[in-house]
């Protein structure tokens, strides 16, 4: 029987280059021979991303009139819908490697909530509804990439066309910059609570290196590996 395998999520504020550090990690891997599998939230294109895609294109609504509860049964249903592959992988000995999660609702979602009561209020559903109810793997490991929302934003104005935007350059999130900065905070407190890994691409004269945050990512991942 094959040992069961590790769940790492790259989570991280928009503009933070998820998918690219996500990328650079399984290609570590690879050179490393570790058998690894990759995950992707939303799964754009697929059923099961059909509402989280209208209400990111803002079909529903701006993201406070849809509001945290409703906005996280969208995504929540796509990544039950993922879970039965996550679960095989994890039980093949692979490490599965997560670019977004249920942190990404944590972040998102959680940032609509302004006050701290309602919020914890809300985290707790939410763990309820994604572990319990759905009943989906747990992440051994959540990287949080943190890059200030201001210029997370021009970052994501750097990104190749998305289908799911359906021409826009960018989804309601990431056009609102209010929102980005709501779920900045909420992702930095969330992370404490939760005990998240957490890189901030922020130094004394500008940001890290795309180099700098891979050696960070790997450094933590080297330690659950071992």
């Amino acid at each position: 029987m094959s040992k069961q395998g590790k769940f790492i999520v790259i989570e991280g504020t928009d503009g933070s280059g998820k998918a690219t550090q996500t990328k650079f990690l399984a290609e570590k891997l690879k050179s490393l021979a570790v058998p690894f599998e990759l995950a992707d939230f939303p799964q754009y294109g697929k059923p099961s991303s059909y509402f989280a895609e209208k209400y990111l294109r803002g079909e529903y609504g701006t993201a406070d009139e849809v509001g945290p509860y409703k906005g996280s049964l969208f995504y929540a249903v796509d990544r039950y819908d993922k879970s039965f592959e996550i679960r095989k992988w994890l039980t093949e000995g692979k490490v599965v490697v997560s670019n977004r999660y249920v942190s990404a609702n944590m972040g998102h979602q959680a940032g609509k909530i302004k006050n701290k009561v309602k919020r914890e209020k809300f985290l707790k559903w939410l763990e309820e509804l994604e572990f319990s109810i759905f009943g989906i793997p747990k992440p051994d490991l959540t990287i949080l990439l943190y890059v200030p929302p201001e210029i997370g934003q021009k970052f994501v104005d750097q990104k190749g066309e998305r289908a799911y935007t359906k021409g826009a350059k960018r989804d309601i999130h990431e056009a609102d910059l209010g929102h980005l900065q709501d779920a900045a905070k909420a992702y930095l407190n969330v992370a404490k609570k939760y005990k998240w890994a957490v890189i901030d691409y922020r130094t004394k004269n500008g940001i890290l290196s795309l180099q700098e945050v891979q050696d960070r990512i790997w450094e933590r991942v080297a330690k659950l590996l071992k």
